[in-house]
């Protein structure tokens, strides 16, 4: 997860929330620790729906203490493992030597 950058605090996969009596599970949450806010990280092995965008909303609102927010942001990403780095972002990307480093 090193590609967030620093400043994240781990809080737990899985997250257990209850709201209204029912229980939900946020796959990743997290803290930033600059910034003051959670990031929720809901994994998917298929292709991102509608009724995703929904399932975010609705944890962040409920991270949030506020079931009725539906205007915080919402980011979706696809990510794919590759062994190399293509050739057009490798000077736009900190190396493994800078990451290691900014968490020192």
């Amino acid at each position: 997860m090193l590609e967030l950058g620093v400043g994240f605090a781990f809080v737990g996969s899985q997250y257990h929330i209850e709201v209204a009596g029912d229980d939900f599970y946020i796959d990743l949450l997290f803290y930033h620790l600059r910034l003051r806010c959670f990031v929720v990280i809901e994994l998917k092995a298929g292709e991102f729906k509608p009724e995703d965008a929904g399932k975010m909303s609705f944890y962040l609102a409920a991270v949030d203490d506020a079931l009725r927010n539906m205007s915080a942001p919402i980011g979706v990403s696809e990510y794919r493992l590759a062994t190399t780095l293509p050739e057009d972002l490798k000077g736009n990307l900190p190396s493994v030597e800078e990451l290691e480093s900014a968490l020192r």
